[in-house]
């Protein structure tokens, strides 16, 4: 068959200018309405928040196409797998699944198999896919969701396979359809794409540059979840310090939390803070508003300021030592959690054990572990690299083991406290055990009755652990 499809470039995908992003809005092709009706579908996410954020976004257009969703891959006649890309593990797992999934086609040829997210933005796993699966149907990338539509038309008309990935910094399009996964917590978008470019990351090319959303088209969101009963909000970006910068010289990430916060919503996160934006105006918006809950994630990455350098972090341990002292001064009770990167190419024992000094000093609520993981087509990726598997799963067990410990330490005070929790779901083993988070994010597992999804409830601690706390709920 002719191939009639481009290929993503990751050369392509570093381009950045300091042009404003162009903003579209999205209007659904009459010839695509009703092209779902009769048909139902099953997305299946792998990844961060962005990309569950995507796939909501993915349901949306769906739904608006006519299609309705279903419980499992066996009875959907069209399939999305939304990708992750930044672990070799994440794509394995991604292509185990494709290949599980040619069976089903075999069986059922009329089923469309799409593949979307980040791994779509990759070079060589988009022509693997084309390839070695040819049970896919359509490939697209995080830049043309918006484009499915017209790419399940072409496929139910043409019987042609379907590939659509830009390889570019990226457009801003409102007014997009989106069916929400949950009834009482929302992701926000509020900028897209990064400009950090760290040594280890495939995320600045496969979502494009940084843009921020104007400020009117995110209160409006916020707004319109608040009328509709929401109770929380997570603000989302690759590093959402950073928005405003492509757009404004005078109106930041600040002045955004400022504005969110007299919406009403009742509790505000957000994800992810790039120390190197972490800025006084922030700090002052944080502290000046109740509804920000006290919560911060805030990526080490390493402790040793040779790696940093080496990761393109932009900042020495010694600076990031300094903004965590003055976050913990400015912001008391405030909850901390962190990401690091144990094994990065060449990290030598002293590297690691100034990693390991930064977590007894920080001692965060949590940390998310992980061994690096090469990703062709990062700088990280030429490294060369003398430290063996062995040693580096080793220094991984052990900053595990020290950051569950401070977690429990800090989980301790809790104890015999009464929190306030928003209720997430109920237990499929007992329908009197609830679960949800405090305000610092920890998860509570509570029993009670007469709970519902998405209530604020008051719960007693009695039990603490590591990772979550047991409790009651306190009657009122």
């Amino acid at each position: 068959m002719k191939k009639d499809y481009k290929l993503p470039s990751l050369n392509d995908a570093r381009a950045r200018n300091k042009e404003v992003s162009q903003k579209l809005t999205f209007i659904l092709d009459d010839r695509f309405k009703g092209i779902g009706e009769g048909k139902k579908y099953y997305i299946i996410t792998h990844g961060c928040q962005a990309n569950q954020r995507d796939s909501e976004t993915m349901a949306g257009i769906l739904d608006a196409l006519s299609y309705t969703p279903c419980e499992n891959e066996k009875q959907a006649d069209v399939i999305i797998i939304n990708t992750c890309a930044v672990r070799q593990g994440a794509e394995e797992k991604v292509l185990g699944e494709v290949g599980a999934l040619k069976r089903m086609k075999t069986n059922n040829p009329d089923l469309i198999i799409c593949i979307a997210g980040c791994m779509a933005q990759e070079e060589a796993t988009v022509k693997l896919i084309m390839e070695k699966y040819r049970q896919v149907d359509i490939v697209f990338g995080t830049h043309n969701i918006t484009s499915l539509p017209k790419l399940l038309y072409e496929v139910y008309t043409t019987k042609q396979r379907k590939i659509e990935v830009f390889s570019k910094m990226g457009e801003i399009i409102e007014s997009v359809p989106v069916t929400r996964f949950m009834s009482h917590k929302a992701w926000v978008n509020i900028m897209y794409g990064c400009d950090k470019f760290c040594t280890y990351c495939i995320v600045p090319y496969t979502r494009g540059k940084e843009r921020s959303r104007a400020r009117e088209d995110i209160i409006y969101e916020v707004e319109e979840l608040v009328a509709q009963g929401y109770k929380e909000v997570c603000l989302l970006g690759q590093n959402v310090n950073a928005y405003g910068k492509d757009i404004s010289d005078e109106y930041g990430f600040g002045d955004l939390l400022d504005d969110v916060a007299k919406t009403g919503i009742k509790r505000i996160r957000f994800m992810t803070s790039h120390p190197w934006d972490f800025n006084d105006r922030m700090i002052e918006a944080i502290r000046n508003n109740s509804n920000i809950m006290p919560y911060i994630h805030l990526p080490i990455q390493s402790g040793n300021t040779g790696i940093l350098k080496k990761m393109n972090r932009r900042y020495t341990r010694e600076e990031y030592l300094e903004l965590f002292d003055k976050l913990k001064r400015e912001l008391p009770g405030f909850a901390f959690t962190t990401d690091i990167i144990v094994g990065f190419p060449n990290e030598s024992d002293e590297a690691f054990e100034d990693t390991m000094s930064a977590v007894e000093h920080c001692q965060y609520d949590n940390a998310f572990t992980f061994i690096y993981s090469k990703r062709e087509g990062t700088p990280a990726a030429s490294f060369e690299d003398s430290i063996d598997r062995k040693t580096k799963e080793e220094r991984l067990q052990r900053l595990n083991e020290r950051v569950a410990y401070y977690a429990n330490l800090n989980n301790q005070k809790f104890r015999d406290k009464i929190v306030e929790v928003l209720v997430d779901g109920i237990s499929k083993r007992n329908s009197k055990v609830y679960s949800g988070y405090t305000p610092e994010n920890k998860l509570v597992n509570f029993t009670g009755s007469d709970v519902k999804v998405g209530d604020l409830v008051k719960v007693k601690i009695k039990e603490v652990m590591s990772f979550s706390l047991n409790g009651e709920l306190v009657e009122e």
